[in-house]
């Protein structure tokens, strides 16, 4: 026996519905209450639309059901009121859907009723976008100069345009346009009527409501809600897909899972887009990403969604399930500075067929037009991101990166240009695949003034690049002065025993020369260091010797530890050369920062290497190590060597407890 359903619909979530049942067999009538909703409903072969009105009538249709869905708006409660006191009449089971509302609401005014808004916007001066519909629109002409002030944003059906113009809405103060609308389109049009108010009810996620606020609060819009009215518990779509299978004995396959496809579109050149990914947007009833890349393809009759966030992407997706095969598009290739992976772990793999399509890279394609190999090129990402290019290229002969516009071809060629590699060549490509594409090269003072593209790439050439492991740089190639340095042998070992990480976040506590700091930074190519010391001439010697070595990622902080300390980024490690008595201090403003830190401790009085011991106790600091290190170094003294002593020093190496 074929089963039979009515759905009261009027929401995303009856549309939903409908559609899980007809597509597995059963046969679904649709009852819409207003003339627009009837053509928003597709009749077929398991679909039919009707419009049920008086509760007799809708009794006495309910006997021929084997269930009653409830999924009309939740400001419609007398409408849920009768179609609940048809099921008791009748017998049929019901089940009303329940769309949630937003919990937290801010900077916003809540009122009960349509007829509140009206009353507390009739004292207030400025411009006045209502987003609540046709029904009530009649209480917003009691608002002086309503014809001039409140813009109505309303269906786009001639009877509702009628209705609009009759109680004096129309022109430039009538908007007729199908919801729900997009955050920029919100915000688009909230600018462009020049609102200060925009009225709205809380229809929820579903219902476009978020994309309303976060419009308002970009426009600084004030926003005025209508409260709901009070409605009976009801329960999710997907617990309504749930009842709904156990009555129906459904077993939708995977199969019939909604399928997302993360896209490659390449270099947004529709020459270069695979033809894989082509059809799969031709496929897709929904295509999302960034204004840039939408505009870039042709997307057919599918329904577009402007984000590139990734957690509003799955969110979007997860709330618009009406949509069964989406497309989310990304620049280049999905597996290159993509936000592929941060979707990824936004989606939930329970729920969808999941696939990604790669895409032409910006890599590939610019090296095939400069002719060149890429195969043994250091490839990253500049554009939007810190990225120590100089580091970067001294150790490597090749380097590509990905840039955003002008200042960051500029900041780049200053950088290198400052830390002595203004001899390199680089080539800058910028809008690849437009027709604004150029390629051009140049060392960075030529190429420091010039102007360029929106989005550009840039390969750094150095032939005098060194891989070699720059741990144990000679004493004699600082700028020493009158501060203090830990010597070659210390500093190798001391920065040998923090194993350090390419990306690590190092503290130098009492930096003085700052040759401590510019090995970490040498080390730590892709970290960053925080040089801090309380000497302002040392201060001034730590910043020409990072200059000297090109280590643009050393921040020189002028302060005394632990206070210079508090406002900067959680450190991986640190290396304390320096406490003027302070340590435990310092150790206990580490540990507050970072449980799991990395300390190494030079002492080269007994004194201190008490205070370390102190530290280590009364801390709870897992000991590694204490080395007492005797460096002597040859001299000659004629034709012969003579071995001279340096003073002892002592490396403690410890880690927080947790670590």
């Amino acid at each position: 026996m074929i089963g039979r359903a009515l759905v009261f619909a009027g929401t995303t979530e009856g549309r939903m519905i409908t559609e899980f049942l007809a597509r597995n067999g059963i046969k679904v009538t649709v009852s819409m209450a207003t003339e627009y909703g009837m053509t928003v409903i597709e009749e077929s072969e398991n679909v039919r639309v009707d419009s049920i009105r008086g509760v007799m009538e809708m009794a006495e249709e309910m006997r021929e059901y084997d269930v009653v869905v409830d999924a009309t708006h939740p400001y419609a409660v007398r409408k849920s009121a009768h179609i609940k006191e048809a099921c008791d009449i009748s017998g049929c089971p019901l089940i009303h859907i329940e769309r949630p509302g937003s919990t937290e609401l801010k900077n916003v005014v809540t009122v009960p009723d349509t007829r509140s808004a009206a009353e507390y916007l009739a004292g207030k001066s400025g411009n006045i976008l209502v987003a609540t519909g046709s029904n009530e629109l009649a209480e917003f002409t009691s608002i002086p100069g309503y014809r001039e002030r409140v813009f109505a944003r309303v269906l786009s059906i001639p009877s509702v345009a009628e209705k609009c113009s009759r109680l004096g809405f129309e022109g430039k103060n009538l908007i007729c346009m199908e919801g729900p609308f997009s955050e920029e389109l919100n915000y688009a049009m909230l600018r462009h009527v020049g609102a200060k108010y925009l009225v709205t009810k809380d229809s929820g996620s579903a219902g476009g409501f978020d994309e309303k606020i976060a419009a308002a609060a970009r426009a600084g819009v004030k926003v005025v809600v209508i409260g709901r009215p009070t409605e009976e518990d009801g329960v999710s779509p997907d617990e309504a897909e749930e009842i709904l299978s156990k009555i129906f004995s459904i077993h939708e396959p995977a199969v019939g899972r909604r399928l997302v496809t993360i896209a490659g579109i390449g270099i947004g050149n529709t020459d270069g887009i695979t033809f894989e990914v082509l059809n799969a947007i031709a496929d897709a009833d929904l295509a999302i990403g960034a204004s840039r890349m939408l505009e870039s393809v042709d997307v057919g009759d599918a329904d577009t969604y402007v984000e590139y966030r990734p957690d509003k992407i799955a969110d979007y997706i997860d709330r618009n399930r009406r949509y069964r095969k989406v497309v989310v598009l990304m620049s280049g290739d999905t597996g290159y500075y993509s936000g592929t992976k941060g979707l990824l772990g936004k989606l939930d793999g329970e729920k969808y067929d999941i696939r990604v399509l790669p895409g032409i890279s910006s890599v590939s394609y610019f090296f095939s037009r400069i002719g060149s190999s890429w195969d043994d090129a250091f490839l990253t990402s500049a554009h939007g991101r810190g990225c120590n290019l100089v580091g970067l290229s001294k150790r490597h002969r090749k380097v590509f990166a990905l840039l955003s516009g002008d200042d960051s071809v500029r900041s780049m060629c200053s950088d290198l240009i400052g830390y002595n590699l203004g001899n390199v060549t680089v080539t800058v490509g910028q809008d690849l695949g437009s027709p604004e594409e150029k390629i051009t090269v140049g060392n960075p003072h030529e190429l420091a003034g010039g102007e360029f593209g929106e989005l550009c790439v840039a390969l750094i050439e150095n032939m005098e690049a060194s891989d070699k492991n720059p741990i144990s740089m000679p004493d004699d190639g600082f700028i020493r002065g009158d501060a203090p340095m830990t010597k070659s042998e210390i500093r190798s070992l001391s920065v040998a025993k923090l194993k350090l990480c390419g990306d690590s976040v190092v503290y130098d506590v009492g930096a003085g020369t700052g040759s401590v700091s510019v090995e970490m930074a040498s080390v730590a190519v892709s970290g960053h260091v925080y040089a801090i010391e309380k000497d302002g001439a040392a201060a001034s010697l730590i910043s020409l010797n990072c200059k000297k070595f090109g280590t643009p990622n050393v921040t020189v902080v002028r302060g005394e530890a632990p206070e210079a300390l508090a406002e900067l980024p959680v450190p991986t490690h640190a290396f304390i050369g320096g406490s003027t008595g302070r340590l435990k201090e310092i150790v206990e403003a580490l540990l507050e920062k970072n449980p799991d830190v990395r300390i190494v401790i030079t002492s080269v009085t007994l004194e201190t290497l008490a205070e370390t011991a102190r530290c280590m106790k009364d801390q709870n600091i897992f000991e590694e190590e204490t080395l007492c290190v005797n460096i002597s170094k040859a001299r000659m003294a004629g034709s012969y060597h003579l071995m001279t002593a340096q003073n002892p020093v002592y490396i403690t190496v410890c880690r927080g407890s947790s670590a």
